[in-house]
């Protein structure tokens, strides 16, 4: 697999987890990310997980969710809002659709949807477009320092 090597591929490496890496040639007309992900790969889109930066309180922080559904922005407090992609890009070291909650520039709070526990096996993006990471969702919480949380809706 060309390109995958990446600071999230690198990341779990380094933790020393069991992981999959998932190549699929990227549509750049694509519309979602994540479901051209889930439809690429035949995977369930419960299990494909995407990755959105928000506002919160004035602090980043990294929501996990599945592509299936929207994040509830609600659930994390009033003062919350997405960022917007330019900032998002800058804080992760990643593009948009290709952003991954592993290996970002600098560790940031991150919270993982509570749906995510009931796979045996999710995918994050793995640092590019068209290329994911599958893995278990513990290890997933574990190398983020994640929070597990509600925070999907839909």
């Amino acid at each position: 697999m060309a390109g995958t090597d990446t600071p999230a591929t690198r990341a779990a490496r380094a933790a020393g987890i069991a992981f999959r890496l998932l190549e699929y040639e990227h549509d750049p007309r694509a519309a979602s990310y994540g479901e051209e992900a889930a439809s690429a790969l035949g995977i369930d889109p419960a299990r494909v997980l995407k990755t959105l930066l928000v506002d919160r309180d004035g602090r980043p922080a990294v929501c996990v969710v599945p592509v299936a559904t929207s994040l509830d922005l609600r659930a994390l407090g009033k003062r919350t809002s997405l960022l917007d992609p330019a900032a998002a890009e800058r804080l992760t070291g990643y593009v948009t659709g290709g952003i991954s909650p592993l290996g970002q520039r600098r560790r940031l709070p991150t919270i993982v949807d509570a749906s995510a526990t009931a796979h045996e096996e999710v995918c994050v993006s793995a640092g590019r477009r068209g290329l994911e990471i599958a893995l278990a969702p513990a290890d997933l919480v574990a190398l983020t320092d994640a929070t597990v949380a509600s925070i999907a809706r839909g």
